[in-house]
């Protein structure tokens, strides 16, 4: 069944045992009750390769925020960029972009990706920065078997898209190749206009408009290799490396877009288990990420020259951590460091002799160095399972800008999460916690337009309390949970547009929110899944010479339903995404209203032959003209108008698998 619904099941299933929390293969408290799980991503969400779309389709409590066809961001309770801890097979990766054209989700495609799980609030010790939430990828996994798939995809827009996955081995060692590469033209909105023609609509100078009004939005490569190799039955090693390759994404309503955007990911891992009673399972993990990333004017009528920033970062991190059962409770205990690099600067090219000269750095090279030690304790009383956390953070980040200062963070942070098991159909959940992200070193150093660093930024604190509870009565599951969440020294960006530098600067803020979850199994063949998530934000005091004291960036209300029928070989889906109108916004902060809408997707899925799978799909079907994406001056728009999202887009995909 689809996503949602298999969250649920995979819910009620794991917390039917209390004794099962002690037992280390289970999954802990916070992840079975806190979580959401998208699962088999790379077959079922087939109509782009763009996670951050799939992810907003899916799970009520995380928005997008639109900048283009592809490589898209998110918002998770009302909370974007540093405040979500994005991880990618255990390893941490870093757009390069200070204005997000290359966020964590977008270093990832949806094709390569088993699926995701996503743990809302600051419940997770074990990672560097989770303030309130955490996003947890995992690509596919190589099988023992041969086994492969290619599939072939074509879509609206010019959108065309080829992948192949092989994977196979012995009882030792099994290796999986996954590769893509796709493409797509500007897609347009409700009203018929591509990317050139809403600028024009916006009334952007024609010094900003696109040379060519036809240039294709994207084209994007992967790669994804990964090998496991069993050392016994207790002991394996894992590698992996994911490579992302994309060339000229547009990005229309900014002033710039992407020349190409870089990445390499590689992870390694050791694993084993049972090696005493001190130790029933050790984990070592070592991982490498860097991004290549320039943005500029070439592609818009900026004369006789253009400008590039061009933007580069790196991390490498490391962790040990050692799980034991202790007095019938499980005990991890763990060590965790890594090291950022960021780094960015400005030049100037002649079209015609096509001589670059440099200009100056708007980002002096920044490490963010981390080291830490964390530890969890699982542990069960009869009808109550209880999960707690605490990690100390040492944070130092240096600046190669001598007239910086170095910063140096110190944090700690801990939570505590229950459940209790009223009967096999009733649980009862609540957690608090308290977590803690340091300034970046855009927020800390970052020079020229726009929002300009302040190097006496404190990090950012979150005391957030969680409650709710699952019922299922029959075949009907409900799932309602309340979060309130205190932001000390959230950061935040004051810049509405113009000339004027403005520094970053530190409030303090609230969040606090309902989402409602569930499923209903109507027949055998007839399903419902459904999640409607609210939240509101509040600074406690409007800014100097300010009046507004709505919070940025916080969606309004936000519906998912999905229709599901199954019956032999063939499921047809028909879903609505319904979004209230942006009526709370922060208009000193450059937003404004937006309209509410509704839009309906339908899809249809048959497995033809046992090698043959085809899908086709319909999505925003009544062609509706709406904005999801609000124009918040965290980053640099070249328009205070939201830009359109697509309008009708049609897609075929076709699977041979073996």
């Amino acid at each position: 069944m689809k996503k949602i619904i298999s969250l649920s099941l995979v819910t009620t299933a794991v917390i039917l045992s209390a004794s099962e929390i002690t037992t280390l293969d289970t999954i802990s408290v916070v992840e079975t009750a806190n979580s959401k799980i998208v699962k088999d991503v790379s077959n079922e969400q087939i109509k782009s390769a763009d996670l951050a779309e799939a992810l907003s389709k899916n799970v009520p409590s995380i928005s997008i925020v639109r900048r283009s066809g592809i490589a898209n961001d998110i918002i998770l309770r009302g909370q974007k960029k540093d405040n979500i801890n994005i991880i990618l097979d255990d390893a941490k990766i870093y757009g390069a972009c200070p204005n997000r054209m290359d966020p964590a989700t977008s270093h990832v495609l949806s094709n390569n990706i088993q699926s995701v799980k996503v743990i809302e609030g600051p419940y997770d010790v074990e990672n560097f920065g989770t303030l309130s939430g955490l996003v947890k990828v995992t690509t596919k996994e190589p099988t023992k078997n041969v086994h492969g798939e290619v599939n072939l995809g074509a879509g609206s827009f010019g959108y065309k898209k080829a992948s192949a996955t092989l994977s196979g081995g012995t009882d030792r060692f099994k290796l999986l190749v996954s590769t893509s590469t796709e493409q797509g033209d500007q897609y347009k909105d409700g009203n018929g206009n591509n990317f050139t023609e809403q600028q024009i609509e916006k009334g952007f100078a024609n010094s900003r408009l696109y040379s060519d009004s036809k240039q294709e939005a994207f084209e994007k490569n992967t790669l994804l290799t990964k090998g496991v190799f069993n050392i016994n039955d207790d002991s394996e090693i894992k590698l992996s490396y994911t490579a992302n390759r994309s060339d000229e994404v547009l990005y229309p309503a900014g002033s710039m877009d992407a020349d190409y955007d870089d990445s390499n990911i590689y992870t390694l891992g050791y694993t084993a288990r049972n090696l005493s009673d001190l130790s029933k399972e050790l984990n070592l993990e070592y991982y490498y990420s860097n991004v290549d990333h320039p943005m500029s004017t070439k592609l818009r009528n900026s004369g006789l020259t253009y400008s590039t920033a061009h933007y580069k970062t790196s991390m490498w991190g490391t962790k040990i951590k050692n799980s034991m059962e202790v007095a019938d409770s499980v005990v991890t205990l763990g060590l965790d460091t890594s090291v950022r690099n960021w780094r960015g600067e400005n030049y100037i090219t002649n079209r015609t002799t096509g001589v670059s000269t440099y200009t100056g750095s708007s980002l002096a090279s920044t490490d963010t160095t981390n080291k830490a030690i964390f530890s969890k304790l699982e542990k069960s009383f009869g009808k109550l399972d209880l999960e707690m956390g605490l990690r100390y953070d040492y944070t130092d980040i240096d600046s190669a800008n001598v007239t910086k200062k170095d910063n140096k963070y110190t944090a700690l942070n801990g939570n505590i999460f229950a459940i209790y098991n009223l009967d096999d159909n009733t649980k009862y959940f609540a957690g608090i916690g308290k977590s803690a992200r340091v300034p970046d070193a855009r927020e800390l150093y970052t020079t020229g337009m726009g929002a300009q660093g302040n190097s006496d930024l404190e990090d950012t604190k979150n005391y957030e309390a969680d409650i709710g509870f699952d019922k299922t009565i029959g075949t009907f599951n409900i799932r309602p949970k309340l979060f309130y969440s205190i932001l000390k020294d959230y950061i935040y960006n004051p810049y509405t547009g113009g000339m004027s530098p403005v520094s970053f600067e530190n409030i303090d803020a609230k969040i606090y929110g309902l989402d409602i979850s569930g499923f209903y199994f109507m027949t055998e063949n007839l399903s419902l899944d459904y999640g409607i998530a609210y939240q509101r934000g509040k600074k406690d005091e409007a800014l100097a010479g300010k009046i507004d004291r709505d919070l940025a960036e916080i969606p309004p209300l936000k519906g998912n339903l999905a229709l599901n029928y199954e019956i032999d070989k063939s499921k047809y889906t028909a879903e609505v995404i319904a979004v209230d109108s942006w009526s709370k916004f922060d208009n000193d902060a450059g937003e404004s209203k937006l309209g509410g809408y509704a839009v309906f997707n339908l899809k249809y899925n048959n497995q033809v032959h046992k090698n043959i799978g085809l899908t086709f799909g319909v999505d925003n079907v009544f062609d509706k003209t709406y904005a999801s994406t609000n124009m918040y001056k965290d980053i640099m728009y070249a328009t205070s108008s939201s830009f359109n999202d697509p309008g009708r887009y049609l897609y075929a995909n076709l699977k041979y698998s073996f």
